[in-house]
C-alpha cells in the first residue's frame, strides 16, 4: 500500500528489533485522509502480528500514537483496534493538526512492514 502522508525512518536496535518514526502535519481538511492512512498501518500491524504488546510483554509489535494542534495544544490520540479507527480528543477546530506514529517490532515485523509498504 503506497503511502501518501506517512514517510517513516527505521531505526535498528542491539536486540534485533527495530522502530519506524513517522510525522505528518496537515490542515483540517486533509486530517481525515491522515487518520485513514494511520488507521490502515495500525490494522494491518493488527492483522498480521495479533494485538500491540511491548517487548516486555513478549509482543511481536507495539505502537506510540501522539498528536498535537497549532499552536501548542496537545490532543488525546488513540486507536480502537475493535473498530480499527483512528481517533481525537478533542477536536481540533481549524487549527494544523500534527501526528506522530512510531512503531516497533521483532525482526519479522519489521521485514513485513517494509514490505507492506514499501518503506527502506
Amino acid at each position: 500500500m503506497p503511502l501518501l502522508y506517512l514517510d517513516f525512518d527505521f531505526s535498528d536496535e542491539e536486540s534485533g528489533r527495530g522502530s519506524f518514526d513517522a510525522m505528518a502535519s496537515v490542515l483540517p481538511e486533509r486530517l481525515p485522509a491522515l487518520l485513514a492512512e494511520i488507521s490502515e498501518v495500525l490494522r494491518w500491524a493488527v492483522r498480521s502480528f495479533g494485538a500491540a504488546a511491548a517487548e516486555a510483554d513478549q509482543g511481536e509489535w507495539d505502537f506510540e500514537l501522539q498528536g498535537v494542534a497549532e499552536p501548542d495544544d496537545a490532543l488525546d490520540v488513540s486507536f480502537d483496534a475493535q473498530r480499527g479507527t483512528v481517533e481525537l480528543s478533542p477536536g481540533p477546530g481549524s487549527a494544523r493538526v500534527t501526528l506522530t506514529l512510531t512503531l516497533g517490532g521483532s525482526p519479522a515485523f519489521c521485514d513485513a512492514f517494509r514490505e507492506a509498504f514499501a518503506v527502506g
